[in-house]
């Protein structure tokens, strides 16, 4: 007996879905996001959404590429809030699609404001942040019993392209025993000197996944004393999510994905 979809919601025209597109298999997308594309008069999607998840806006859609990457060049934020609006405003029904989930480390707050300035209806459609699902695919559990009972995201890059000034390392290595960095790569040698200076341990586990769930995905096993220079012997292409922690110890037994 073949099921029905569930109801899903109208995407009205005038107003704006900001949605996630999650890491990177298509699969991951939710009905939610999936119905958006295959509704939407006009799609703005950023640097981090793969091309096979583009692949299914429907035909005639307008496709608009406003990608954001650190150290190279970029639509300005301002500019990507501004189409947003005045898509909406000439009658668009406009999906901002963007990698993983709108409100994890991206920019989904500010286009956000910039619409209800604008008078803009809208909606948040979550995606599958890459610290979750990238982690899965990659065999490493966020959690378990043997290992912690809490996991702390972090982001490595900061908007003027440091690592956050704002952190307090000390509490970090004590408190988290799991630490999720987001866009740290180009700061791993930093980063890993700061959290070694705060008391954490040379030789826990570090895991870096690149281009996770996606055919490309490679997963790097290392340790925290090694892990700059064994990433830098690597050659990885970024995007990489970089755990630390005990858990990344599953990673041996837990390898399922083989692209």
């Amino acid at each position: 007996m073949e099921t029905e979809l569930p109801d899903l919601p109208e995407f009205v025209p005038g107003t704006v879905w900001l949605a996630g597109a999650g890491p990177g298999d298509p699969a991951l997308l939710s009905l939610a996001a999936w119905h958006g594309l295959r509704h939407a008069d006009a799609v703005i999607y950023d640097a981090l959404v793969d091309e096979r998840v583009i692949a299914l806006a429907r035909d005639g859609a307008a496709l608009e590429y406003a990608g954001k990457r650190g150290g190279k060049p970029s639509v300005d934020q301002q500019d990507i809030s501004e189409r947003l609006v005045a898509l909406a405003r000439a009658g668009k029904r406009v999906l901002r699609l963007k990698g993983g989930d709108p409100f994890v480390f991206g920019r989904g707050p500010q286009e956000c404001a910039a619409l209800i300035a604008a008078g803009i209806p809208f909606r948040i459609i979550p995606g599958i942040t890459a610290g979750v699902g990238g982690l899965a695919y990659a065999g490493i559990p966020l959690t378990s019993r043997e290992t912690n009972t809490a996991v702390t995201f972090i982001t490595g890059h900061t908007a003027v392209g440091g690592i956050p000034d704002d952190l307090d390392w000390d509490a970090l290595s004590r408190a988290a025993p799991v630490l999720v960095i987001y866009m740290g790569s180009r700061h791993m040698a930093l980063i890993r000197d700061r959290l070694v200076a705060s008391g954490r341990d040379p030789a826990e586990p570090v895991g870096i996944v690149s281009a996770a769930t996606t055919p490309q995905q490679k997963v790097l096993t290392t340790t925290l004393a090694a892990c700059a220079e064994d990433l830098a012997a690597a050659g990885l292409p970024a995007p990489m999510l970089i755990v630390v922690g005990r858990v990344v110890d599953y990673h041996a037994t837990f390898r399922w994905f083989a692209p």
